[in-house]
């Protein structure tokens, strides 16, 4: 039986001891811990607060830039999407500010520091996951013509499945927006001396304004501005921290005696925290979930003004993510050569590992005014631009799925209201869900856990409507209960009964040149105590990384819908518009004409070829009896597509003309964008 003792919630490293179980049941004495003096740390200065509050300040004022100058623009979609007009380099930005959010400026260096420099293995996961969404889910949504990415599923399928998905969107990105509100509050207020729920309600307020005010053209260049300040802290930090430890040479060398730079563990032990094929593979799926299909970024994406410039934007965004991950793992390698001998988590001086990389900020920063507050700014822009994004994603998917679907006739002005309404509910809603964040644990594993468990259901629904043509709509239910209930059991189960310390132990972390205080504590006693019950499962199932909760959701959603689709009688090709799938065999079978025929499943995908715009697609998409309501909805707006395509027939271009005279107007065959159509025509 082992006893593991812990001061201030603090793990001891060789702390533990072992009892037989055979021995009396008496008092054993264990030993006497050690004291440590800790080190005199400056709280927040007055420039600290005044380089914060302009980022603040920066903030807002451009919501009420954007919200004077786009006044005169009175309809929802102009609010929520910008009016599709976007360029790709604030759309880039805007991402990678987003979904680097405070979870990675504060968990990632601390993830480093204490298990090492294998998170840098994520560069492939986004590697993949940009090539993913870029190439098979971007077209699909942005030809579409769609708003929110949950129209796209009662196009495929039905109203049913569509509300089940917004739903469960709405509940994961409250849960998720809590965590990235919360996580940053609660470190930099126990190390900064910041107060915590002040910087919680200013985070919300701030956010809920400059989304209210200027819609998602606030949101997009307010990301990218916090995007300069997040990696101009992240710069401050390497430079100070380097030119400290002696040099980059040095801290390179300090790593790699302290382990932290064995990175390749090929372990396909699917239990292990973190290995190659975990952080690859399941962080792959992970990250596919929150960008291949989440509305927050199919949202920005498809506000650009053309395809190209979604899919510019998209690739663009990656050599921003693998920049900021650069810098968040370098800080992590830079904070154990400055602690390598004297580690504040091990030594109390700390009561998280989350609040390691403040206390270091602070630590190197104490005789610079105002660089703690460009680091304190760094990692709230993260959480701002987060924060912002959500509450906007989450007002357009209400607004589009719900309020739409129970009012159709409402007016233009009173959506642009209702739109605003939703972002300060949203706001006041992902505010209040800090609360409930601090029950979760660290902030990398817990963010992470809940985009696994609900995004990786998500990621399956849609590969079953985008990849296989055969699923219908009671095979997409059927998967996406079964996925959410797989991943949430275990992703339960794991946090119920936590994975064994052996697959998850924290890399050496010395106390040796602590100070050491006059007096120890007091020897701890202990009677020795049988082991908790666990289930079987308990260190099988439960104990898998975090890492596959998505991989699980997906895979068990996918494979339960094709069932029940193949039981209940499959979807027929021809009475899905082919603009709804996307032929992938055509990768694999490019030599054989027959056989990607063969493989689309009867979706005319031939028609495609023969038109390169959705529009014609959908003209020549074949009516039948057995369609589904998706192909009754695109039915009714035939008639108007016709009409919009002769009527703007005359003003092509005549060298596109000659080659291609079922064209429209706005419609630019090298860029696959619209410029100057509604969402009817281009489906």
């Amino acid at each position: 039986i082992s006893f593991s003792f812990a001061v201030n919630k603090v793990n001891l490293v060789g702390a533990a001891a072992t009892v037989n179980q055979n021995l009396p049941s008496k008092n054993y004495t264990i030993g006497a811990m050690p004291n440590f003096v800790a080190p005199e740390i400056k709280k927040f200065m007055t420039w600290d607060y005044v380089v914060f509050a302009a980022l603040f300040l920066v903030s807002a004022s451009i919501g009420v830039f954007f919200a004077v100058k786009e006044r005169k623009k009175k309809t929802s979609k102009e609010f929520l999407v910008g009016s599709k007009q976007m360029t790709c380099g604030p759309i880039a930005f805007s991402l990678t500010s987003s979904f680097m959010s405070a979870v990675t400026v504060l968990g990632t260096p601390s993830e480093v520091y204490r298990y090492g420099a294998s998170f840098v293995l994520f560069f492939l996961s986004y590697t993949l996951v940009i090539i993913f969404t870029s190439e098979l889910f971007l077209p699909i949504f942005y030809r579409s013509g769609i708003t929110s990415t949950y129209e796209y599923l009662e196009l495929r399928f039905n109203k049913i499945v569509r509300l089940a998905a917004t739903l469960i969107y709405i509940l994961q990105t409250i849960l998720y927006t809590g965590i990235v509100v919360y996580a940053p509050s609660l470190a930099l207020n126990q190390v900064t001396g910041f107060d915590l729920w002040g910087s919680v309600a200013a985070t919300g307020i701030v956010c809920t304004f400059y989304c209210t005010l200027g819609g998602l053209k606030a949101v997009v260049w307010t990301d990218a501005f916090q995007m300069v300040v997040m990696v101009a802290g992240f710069v401050a930090v390497l430079s100070r921290g380097t030119s400290l430890n002696g040099g980059a040479t040095k801290v390179w060398e300090d790593a790699h005696e302290g382990s932290r730079l064995n990175i390749l563990d090929f372990d396909v032990d699917p239990l292990r925290r973190h290995t190659f094929w975990t952080i690859v593979i399941g962080g792959t799926f992970t990250w596919l979930g929150l960008y291949g299909v989440n509305q927050s970024t199919i949202q920005r994406c498809i506000s650009c003004k053309s395809e190209k410039h979604a899919k510019m934007a998209l690739y663009l965004n990656l050599l921003g993510l693998w920049t900021v991950l650069v810098c968040a793992v370098f800080c992590g390698l830079v904070m154990y050569s400055h602690y390598k001998s004297c580690d504040p988590w091990t030594a109390a001086f700390i009561s998280a590992p989350d609040q390691l990389m403040p206390y270091f900020v602070m630590d190197i920063f104490s005789l610079m005014p105002g660089v703690p507050g460009l680091f304190v700014a760094c990692a709230f822009s993260g959480t701002l631009s987060t924060v912002a994004a959500s509450i906007n994603a989450l007002a357009t998917v209400t607004f589009e799925d719900l309020v739409k679907k129970g009012f159709p006739n409402v007016s233009e002005k009173m959506s642009v209201w209702i739109s605003k309404g939703l972002c300060v509910l949203y706001g006041v809603l992902c505010t209040s869900m800090a609360a409930a964040a601090s029950l979760l644990g660290g902030v990398v594993q817990a963010s992470l856990s809940i985009h696994g468990m609900c995004g990786g259901p998500m990621l399956g629904l849609f590969t079953l409507g985008i990849v296989f043509p055969c699923a219908n709509w009671k095979g997409a239910l059927g998967g996406l209960l079964a996925g959410i209930s797989l991943a949430f059991w275990t992703g339960t189960g794991s946090f119920i009964y936590p994975a064994p310390a052996t697959k998850s132990i924290p890399l050496h972390l010395s106390t040796l040149n602590c100070t050491l205080a006059n007096s120890t504590e007091a020897l701890i006693t202990a009677a020795p105590t049988l082991a908790p019950d666990r289930p079987l499962l308990a260190d099988t199932w439960y104990s898998l990384s975090y890492l596959y909760f998505s991989a699980i959701g997906c895979m068990g959603c996918t494979i339960t819908g094709l069932l029940i689709s193949f039981i209940t009688g499959p979807s027929k090709g021809e009475d899905i518009p082919p603009v709804l799938i996307k032929p992938v065999c055509n990768l694999f079978c490019f030599w054989s004409k027959r056989l990607k025929v063969f493989l689309w499943c009867d979706v005319r995908h031939d028609s495609l070829e023969v038109s390169a715009d959705p529009i014609s697609s959908a003209l020549l998409w074949p009516r039948s009896s057995g369609n589904t309501c998706a192909h009754m909805d695109f039915e009714k707006k035939l008639p108007e597509a016709a009409a919009n395509k002769t009527r703007t027939d005359k003003t092509v271009k005549n060298n596109t003309n000659k080659e291609k005279n079922h064209q429209i107007r706005g419609y630019d065959s090298e860029e696959n964008s619209y410029a100057n159509i509604s969402r009817e025509s281009r489906l």
